[in-house]
């Protein structure tokens, strides 16, 4: 009789392929900080978020150094700029901002060239925006290898 046993690195890929927010680069135990909640989030991806993180969301009231940092924002919510050099205050060096914007046509759709020049103004790196649920557009901003140690 043979047995098989599950191969767990092909678990882990289809998780990538299915969760988001392992798509997106979570991973467990990271400390990530919520900012911008409001009651047009998607709730289904916080809390992808938290399963793989293995824990909750640190508010806006955390005031320790996080991993990453999930900043939701409306075109309405102020000078994307500001918030973003606030949300590198939270994190770690090599830490992460995952900027979600409402998509195309939805209230509060922010440009991508807004985001864009916001970001490099902030001193951050981004990446394309990905889908990451039926309202909301994903950009993840890094900060650029060793820009923080010459603090």
């Amino acid at each position: 009789m043979i047995r098989r046993q599950p191969v767990s690195a092909t678990a882990d890929h289809a998780e990538e392929r299915t969760n988001p927010a392992a798509r997106l680069g979570f991973q467990p135990e990271q400390v990530v900080q919520e900012i911008g909640y409001d009651d047009d989030v998607d709730q289904e991806l916080r809390e992808a978020i938290e399963e793989v993180i293995g824990g909750e969301l640190m508010d806006e009231e955390y005031d320790d150094v996080a991993d990453a940092v999930v900043l939701w924002f409306r075109d309405e919510d102020g000078d994307l700029t500001d918030v973003l050099v606030d949300a590198t205050t939270y994190i770690e060096e090599g830490g992460s901002i995952l900027l979600l914007t409402p998509k195309t046509g939805r209230d509060g759709y922010v440009e991508p060239s807004d985001i864009s020049e916001a970001a490099t103004t902030a001193g951050l790196s981004a990446s394309k925006s990905v889908s990451v649920g039926k309202d909301w557009s994903g950009s993840r901003l890094v900060t650029p290898k060793g820009a923080k140690s010459k603090r």
